[in-house]
């Protein structure tokens, strides 16, 4: 199993409770733009805990949530089981296992930049109905907007492991390939968290490149962190804002 599908099986529990869902602008946009109806079937893809398949369900989807982490897709079952539309399946980006032409979207939440761009691209082809789209979408937190977020990147570049070298903004750089050939369109909404010192410090722990307990900048990483919550907490909160950016196309 590739590194990058066990990178978040020891953060799920905090994944779950500290990481940002999607806002329903989303699947607005999907209507007025890509024909997206309740009986649209969906594919999403490296779908963890089920945030963006929540979405949609919500909708009245059909989903199917392929994800190759055992403990994020149990997780996800857990999470989603009053939804009957909801599918788990055991797959990955380059290999679904679904039928094909058998889905109306693939989606991609916070997961595109983990995947062989190449081999999804054909696998997304294989199972996508004639016309249907593709749609990936990150939350990416806003690293300048205020002191509070540029104190913690800064805490980020400091004690991550390889923050650089994971960022999903390289991803975003090759969506004009990806969707090479068709036209592919970018829309982006905002959204927010508001977290108490407790759920920062949970936030900080569900990130793949962030120290874990028992490393050595683990400590004075959460110490730095109390000192930047305690700096910047407005009535014992601090506001974690994002840009959620959703690309779009046929491919």
């Amino acid at each position: 199993m590739s590194q990058s599908v066990e990178r978040f099986s020891s953060r799920i529990a905090d994944y779950i409770k500290y990481r940002p869902g999607y806002p329903s602008d989303s699947i607005t946009l999907l209507k007025d733009e890509c024909g997206l109806t309740t009986n649209s079937v969906v594919a999403d893809i490296g779908s963890g805990t089920g945030k963006l398949a929540e979405l949609f369900l919500g909708n009245g989807n059909v989903v199917f949530g392929v994800e190759p982490n055992s403990g994020m897709r149990r997780a996800a079952e857990q999470i989603l089981q009053s939804f009957p539309n909801f599918k788990s399946v055991e797959g990955t980006a380059e290999s679904t296992g679904l039928a094909d032409s058998s889905v109306d979207f693939v989606t991609a939440g916070q997961a595109f930049h983990w995947f062989d761009a190449h081999k999804f691209k054909l696998e997304a082809k294989r199972v996508l109905k004639t016309d249907g789209w593709v749609v990936l979408t990150w939350n990416a937190r806003k690293l300048v907007s205020t002191p509070f977020l540029e104190d913690y990147e800064r805490l980020l570049l400091n004690y991550g492991i390889d923050y650089q070298d994971v960022r999903h903004e390289k991803a975003e750089s090759s969506i004009p390939l990806f969707f090479s050939g068709e036209p592919s369109k970018a829309a982006i909404f905002p959204n927010q968290q508001v977290f108490d010192l407790e759920g920062l410090q949970g936030r900080v722990r569900s990130s793949s490149y962030t120290p874990e307990p028992g490393h050595a900048k683990f400590e004075p990483m959460m110490r730095e962190l109390q000192d930047v919550f305690k700096r910047h907490q407005q009535n014992g909160r601090v506001i974690f804002e994002y840009d959620t950016k959703v690309f779009y196309g046929r491919i």
